[in-house]
C-alpha cells in the first residue's frame, strides 16, 4: 500500500484539504486499499480553516515518517508557517520522496526551498504574489500541475484532483485513474506525460458549450474524426468550433484528439491484450507506427514496454473503485 500523509497548514482551506483522501481513498488493488492517507499538521487538534469551519485534525508530523508521498493542500499562511512543517518537508524531499503541493500549499514548499530553480505552478489569482515572493521560482500559473524530479505543485482547487488523479495514474496506470475520474465524477485524466518533467499537462477546461461534443467524440475515438465532423456535432461552424475549442480547452480540436487517443491507447494496453494495430485502430491512432510514435513522446515507452510495465499493475478484474 502507498502511503501518503496530508500536511494540514492552518488556516487550511477546507475543499483542498479533502481532495486527496477523496480522490486517491477511491482506489483499491484486488481488493485492498490502492493508498493509506493520513491527514496531520503541527500541533494536532482543533486548527482554523480560510472558512467558518473549525476542523480536528489527529494526527501530528510523524505522520510523514514513513509516508510515500507528502503533500500540503492550500493555506492562508505565508510568513508564520511552523518551522516543524519546513523541517519534516526538507527532509522528506532530500530522502527522494514524492513532495506535491495543492493550490496556495506551494508557498510552503517555496518556503522550504523545495522549489529553488524548479518549475512550479500555484493558484493563478496569487501568481503575483508568489513570483514577488519567490522570484528564483519558474513559475507557470496557466497548467493544471507540475511535475519537476520529485517535487509537484498543482493550480487551485480543482485542480488538485487533477494532480491527485496524475499520482493515481503514475502508480497505477490510466485505467485505474480513469476509473477513479468517474466516480468521483471528475473530467477524463488529463496526463501532460510521464516523464520527469511535465512540460505541457493538459490546462483546465474553461468552458461548457462544446462539453457534448467533446463527450460525443470520446465515445467515437475510433472513427476518423474531422474538424468537419465535429462542428457538424456542435452545429457551428469549423471557424467557430476553432475557436472556441480554443477558448474552453486551450488546444485546437485536433490535438485535443490527440491527447484522448494515446489516452485511450494506454487504457487499451493495460487492460486487454489485444494486438498492437487493433489497439492502434480502436484508439483512432490508426497505425501501429502512429501508437509508437506518439506513446513514445508521451510516456518514453514504447507500447509493448508500456504494456509489460503496467499491467503487472493493474487488470480489468482487479483495480476498480470502491464503492
Amino acid at each position: 500500500m502507498h502511503r501518503v500523509a496530508v500536511i494540514a497548514v492552518p488556516p487550511a482551506t477546507t475543499f483542498d484539504l479533502s481532495i486527496p483522501e477523496l480522490v486517491l481513498g477511491e482506489m483499491s488493488v484486488d481488493g485492498r486499499p490502492g493508498y493509506e492517507v493520513r491527514i496531520c499538521t503541527a500541533r494536532p487538534g482543533p486548527i482554523a480553516t480560510s472558512s467558518s469551519l473549525e476542523v480536528a485534525i489527529p494526527n501530528g508530523l510523524e505522520a510523514v515518517a514513513d509516508a510515500d508521498t507528502v503533500i500540503v493542500t492550500g493555506t492562508g499562511a505565508r510568513e508564520d508557517i511552523d518551522p516543524r512543517v519546513l523541517e519534516v518537508l526538507r527532509r522528506a524531499s532530500a530522502a527522494d520522496r514524492r513532495v506535491a503541493s495543492i493550490c496556495t500549499g506551494a508557498f510552503v514548499l517555496a518556503q522550504a526551498g523545495l522549489l529553488d530553480g524548479r518549475s512550479a505552478t500555484t493558484y493563478w489569482a496569487k501568481s503575483d504574489e508568489f513570483r514577488s515572493r519567490f522570484p528564483e521560482v519558474d513559475l507557470r500559473p496557466d497548467v493544471l500541475y507540475v511535475e519537476d524530479g520529485n517535487v509537484l505543485t498543482s493550480a487551485g482547487l480543482s485542480a488538485g484532483i487533477d494532480l491527485c488523479l496524475h499520482l493515481v495514474r503514475t502508480d497505477y496506470g490510466a485505467a485505474a485513474a480513469n476509473a477513479v475520474a468517474r466516480l468521483v465524477v471528475a473530467a477524463p485524466v488529463r496526463p501532460g506525460g510521464q516523464a520527469q518533467f511535465i512540460e505541457t499537462p493538459l490546462p483546465p477546461e474553461n468552458g461548457t458549450s462544446l462539453a457534448d461534443t467533446r463527450a460525443w467524440a470520446l465515445e467515437r475515438l475510433h472513427e476518423p474524426l474531422t474538424r468537419a465532423a465535429l462542428a457538424t456535432h456542435a452545429r457551428t461552424s469549423v471557424r467557430t468550433l476553432t475557436r472556441r475549442f480554443h477558448a474552453e480547452t486551450s488546444l485546437s480540436p485536433l490535438q485535443w484528439l490527440l491527447h484522448q487517443r494515446v489516452n485511450r491507447a494506454q487504457e487499451l494496453l493495460e487492460t486487454t491484450y489485444l494486438p498492437m494495430d487493433q489497439v492502434a485502430r480502436l484508439s483512432g491512432l490508426a497505425t501501429t507506427d502512429s501508437l509508437r510514435q506518439h506513446l513514445s513522446r508521451r510516456t518514453g515507452l514504447t507500447p509493448s514496454a508500456y504494456r509489460a510495465a503496467f499491467t503487472r499493475r493493474t487488470n480489468r478484474e482487479s483495480v476498480h473503485a470502491i464503492t
